[in-house]
């Protein structure tokens, strides 16, 4: 079971009241201003008229100027009274008619009346700080807003549930259970069951460390989920190369000529299989060149081969594509997908499957057109294919470690656990003593869900929030 901080162990309980926009400054048809804290009603009440704080209800009120009465705007406020808001404490949300000017307006004239302008991520951090979100679950939010494709929303969702909170709370009582285990047997020593045999203690720690394991096992899974799969198209110059790049995006990122090498550096696009985001690369032609800026530029797509996933080796007839294979299997050992570009130009009869890859993943060669989009489909099927041969497929209701502090912690607590395995296995050690590597684990576990609250860790996850969230 989680423990939530409390306010007696929360250095800044005696907060102020805070205030920020909660949506980007700019033309649009609303933007919203978030106010948080014990005076945030006697705030709003100074400027709403009319002035009616039934909680959950949304009213279109006059905004006013204290000093002056003018009128503001007419806006749309709705209140929240602690502890039944996202914070935890009495929320006023006051979305105005949207625009730079309108928006600073308000926020001055909240300002003026005593609320302080918010830092960032200082919402999330109070309802961290009031128990309605552990650190995990804020973390979540940011991801979802930066969600760039499927897998990653389905994640971010399924964090923000508390999917990954409850198994790593679960893995800390399960330490604990093996902590009460030696504490019974060192407290009650002389009970007719006897001592506690020590290979129960082994077998609860070794099971206990196998799932730490499958956890950290979803690193890499979890990484391209947030990251997107690296694809490179790759091949000669003035293959159809740029071509086929624009034509999967659906867009002219790259500059297509007939003028061999006329990509000089990678370019960058992002797509969605049914699984997996992709980053799609496009890169410099692969050959032998005296030119210094194309060189530079051939060395660019060479470390995005080292750093690929996958693969697609290009040419518009055999020789090429063979040319292709064999150049990219020098620089990495990932699945390769041959591709024939400019389909339009191939003849029936004229290409044949050919097993692709490593293992006994088969793919047979794909034919695009990007003139006509033809084959498009069928690699982008392709693709997803050899994605989920290299990686697997994305469970995004399984939690994963979606952060380097995540990593962090459980490798820590991972590592307190093998040490506390081989002291026992050795018995050189009292079993006190010995067990002090399982409170440490335990510790470590409980840092990543908030159960013990440190400041230096908050501030290091609230630094990426944008101000009002």
């Amino acid at each position: 079971m989680t423990v939530k901080p409390t306010m007696a162990n929360n250095p800044v309980a005696n907060r102020d009241t805070i205030v920020a926009p909660a949506t980007v400054p700019g033309r649009s048809a609303l933007a919203v201003v978030r106010m948080s804290g014990i005076g945030a009603l006697e705030i709003a009440a100074a400027h709403v008229d009319p002035w009616l704080p039934e909680p959950r209800i949304a009213r279109l009120c006059r905004l006013r100027d204290r000093e002056q009465g003018k009128i503001l705007d007419q806006a749309i406020v709705t209140v929240f009274v602690a502890p039944d808001s996202f914070t935890g404490e009495h929320v006023v949300e006051i979305s105005t008619h949207g625009g730079h000017y309108t928006q600073a307006r308000v926020m001055t004239a909240l300002v003026s009346s005593g609320a302080r302008p918010a830092l960032p991520g200082e919402f999330t951090r109070r309802a961290v700080m009031n128990g309605k979100l552990d650190i995990t679950q804020a973390e979540a939010i940011v991801d979802l807003i930066d969600a760039r494709s499927s897998a990653a929303h389905k994640a971010a969702i399924n964090q923000l549930d508390g999917g990954l909170s409850r198994r790593i709370a679960a893995l800390r009582d399960w330490v604990i259970g093996i902590e009460s285990l030696i504490a019974y047997d060192i407290d009650f020593p002389d009970e007719d069951d006897g001592s506690l045999p020590r290979q129960r203690v082994s077998d609860a720690a070794a099971e206990l460390g196998l799932s730490l394991d499958s956890l950290l096992a979803t690193v890499p899974g979890a990484e391209i989920v947030r990251e997107g799969a690296v694809v490179v198209i790759a091949g000669k110059s003035n293959v159809g190369k740029s071509s086929l790049f624009n034509a999967l995006l659906g867009e002219s990122r790259a500059i297509v000529t007939d003028i061999p090498g006329t990509t000089r550096d990678a370019i960058e696009g992002r797509l969605e299989t049914s699984h997996w985001p992709v980053r799609l690369v496009d890169t410099a032609g692969l050959r032998e060149t005296q030119d210094t800026v194309e060189r530079l530029g051939i060395e660019v797509s060479e470390h995005y081969l080292s750093e690929a996933h996958l693969i697609l080796a290009c040419g518009e007839n055999e020789e090429l594509i063979r040319s292709a294979v064999e150049a990219v299997r020098t620089k990495s050992s990932r699945t390769i997908i041959e591709v024939r570009t400019k389909g339009d130009l191939v003849t029936d009869g004229e290409v044949t499957d050919q097993t692709s890859g490593k293992g006994t993943l088969f793919i047979p060669q794909v034919v695009v057109s990007a003139e006509s989009g033809k084959g498009l489909d069928l690699l982008l099927e392709s693709i997803d294919k050899a994605l989920i041969s290299e990686i697997g497929s994305p469970v995004a209701e399984y939690p994963g470690l979606t952060r380097e502090r995540h990593v962090y912690g459980i490798r820590q607590a991972r590592n307190e656990l093998a040490d506390f395995c081989q002291v026992w296995e050795e018995a050189v050690l009292p079993a006190p003593v010995a067990a002090v590597h399982l409170r440490s684990a335990a510790q470590a576990l409980e840092e990543l869900i908030g159960a013990v609250s440190a400041d230096d860790i908050l501030d290091r996850v609230f630094s990426s929030f944008c101000v009002g969230k």
